[in-house]
């Protein structure tokens, strides 16, 4: 598995730099637009003045059911890390349950048989919207169905609150329907009730080890039954509301619901648990809360034994979790493992927050190296505090080390992920993603630089949209107000294509405008087009026009 040089090889080295989140809308600030609305005199000057073109972030350009649904940071570093597309998770999961696979499984009989042997109660603990990005509703209604014509009789749900792919206080609007759903069932029978909950970014769904403070307020809320208490969850979410206004779904605090002065839905021995998750990030830190004995990020008490399943296996490497209802997409032959076994010397960067996509996605949901002689992997602690409130998050610390690895030059490809277009864009805080967006505009100047005195072709991109679409807008594409007059705060990721820009300091380029529904998957051949490689077979084409 090598790559094959062109005839001639002229060996360039390449920096990439995914700005996460920023994505190219044609709409003023007016419309929300950070992007638009920010002082970006460098990335200004790049885009109208270095080669660039639009490409596709979003919908089946990265493996998604349809063209309405978002892209993301997952689909989009997969699909730039191997050069094709492949079926992702949403996708996977809609046809596994559309043909009958997913309960005629194995591991959905372990979860389900367990719950008849013992007269058990059967948990769903999952991000409750259908943002589609990490989850959907649908996915979890069809699992409840399933577990009722098993005939189990005592369901559970534990449901993380979004505001953050979806509207971002829109908990009631999916919980009051489906609540009403829940009663119907209650009335044929089954007893199943909303257990606990809590906000998406409070409780449970940590990613890469940033806040393992997240995961045990998640244990003691989910498993132990330990939180403030309320009747249901609708009025929970209510009482938060009224206490602070300005509170949005993705932070309102853990819950439990309690019935004659005990809580309804603690995990205990014996019982059955499925997180509902179908994208991996956010779900590795609980599931190894709930499986591994041997555990030391916070004090669990005592393990209780269950039957675990994740919706798909959230890192094949390490086998989490070993059951899982839906198989994830089985990604090979990665950018990253050409180059290890072609000798090519790569160096990936950026902060927690962002430092899996860069290394766990980029190679295809694999951890670890394909060959640590030749690779590098830097990661640059994220803070933990809402990023809205530090918009430049560690973007200065990135470009240092950055600035160092380039002017050493001892690697051939340099792959870097800004994360503030995305993370603080997701605060839905106009203001300070323009500050972010400036912040940004400095530092990607600074590695243009580096980048002309040593010869080093950049690349500047991003993996889905954000940032350029900041309000809420309705379907005529109006912005949306509230009650005030104000613009609706979007946190969600957007529809709208991302720019690919080329910069080479020796040789000028010309990017291809007449390729086919160019996106994500075009940019692994252009890399190694710039690098004096052929396409490899089955990746999408190169952008350089020779």
């Amino acid at each position: 598995m090598h790559l094959r040089k062109q005839t001639p090889f002229k060996p360039r080295k390449v920096l990439l730099v995914i700005l996460d989140g920023v994505g190219y809308s044609p709409k003023g600030p007016e419309f929300g637009n950070a992007v638009a609305g920010a002082r970006l005199p460098f990335l200004s000057k790049l885009w109208s003045n270095s080669p660039t073109i639009l490409l596709k972030a979003h919908g089946r350009s990265v493996g998604m059911p349809s063209d309405e649904d978002m892209g993301n940071s997952e689909v989009g570093h997969n699909v730039l890390g191997c050069g094709r597309i492949f079926d992702q998770g949403a996708k996977l999961v809609n046809n596994s349950i559309a043909t009958g696979a997913l309960f005629q499984g194995q591991a959905w009989k372990d979860v389900t048989n367990n719950c008849k042997a013992k007269g058990s109660t059967l948990h769903l603990l999952g991000l409750f919207s259908d943002g589609n990005v990490h989850s959907h509703i649908d996915h979890t209604k069809a699992l409840i169905e399933g577990a009722v014509r098993e005939g189990l009789k005592k369901i559970r749900l534990h449901i993380l609150l979004d505001g953050r792919d979806v509207p971002e206080k829109s908990a009631l609007d999916y919980l009051i329907p489906f609540e009403n759903w829940l009663e119907e069932l209650r009335q044929a029978g089954t007893d199943i009730r909303v257990a606990s909950g809590g906000g998406r970014m409070t409780i449970t769904m940590d990613r890469y080890e940033a806040d393992w403070s997240m995961v045990e307020r998640g244990w003691k809320i989910h498993v132990l039954g330990e939180g403030r208490s309320f009747p249901n969850a609708t009025t929970a979410i209510q009482t938060f509301r009224n206490e602070d206004p300005k509170v949005i779904d993705q932070y309102l605090p853990g819950f439990v619901i309690y019935e004659n002065g005990n809580p309804v839905g603690k995990i205990v021995d014996g019982d059955s648990v499925v997180f509902t998750n179908f994208r991996g990030d956010r779900a590795i830190e609980i599931s190894q809360a709930l499986t591994q004995t041997k555990f030391d990020k916070f004090n669990r008490g005592t393990l209780p034994n269950i039957v675990y399943a994740g919706m798909m296996q959230y890192d094949g490497d390490l086998k989490l979790p070993e059951r899982y209802l839906v198989s994830p997409p089985a990604i090979d032959r990665t950018l990253g493992e050409y180059m290890a076994k072609s000798g090519i010397l790569q160096y990936a960067l950026s902060e927690t927050q962002k430092y899996g996509h860069v290394t766990f996605f980029w190679n295809g949901n694999r951890s670890g190296y394909f060959d640590q002689s030749k690779e590098e992997f830097k990661e640059i602690p994220s803070d933990v505090i809402p990023f809205d409130q530090s918009p430049e998050m560690k973007a200065e610390l990135i470009t240092q080390e950055l600035e160092r690895a380039l002017s050493q030059n001892s690697y051939d490809f340099y792959r870097v992920n800004y994360a503030n277009g995305d993370m603080v864009g997701h605060t839905g805080n106009y203001a300070a993603t323009v500050k972010a967006m400036e912040f940004l505009d400095a530092k990607m100047q600074r590695l243009a630089k580096v980048c002309v005195d040593n010869k080093i072709i950049l690349i500047v991109t991003a993996d889905h949209g954000n940032a350029d679409e900041m309000y809420q807008l309705d379907k005529k594409g109006n912005v949306e107000k509230d009650k005030n007059g104000l613009p609706v705060p979007k946190t969600s990721h957007t529809l709208n294509p991302v720019p690919f820009t080329v910069l080479d300091p020796v040789d000028s380029i010309r990017l291809k405008s007449n390729v086919q529904d160019a996106g994500l998957a075009n940019v692994a051949a252009t890399i190694l087009d710039l690098m004096g490689y052929e396409t490899p077979e089955g990746y999408h084409e190169s952008l350089i026009d020779r």
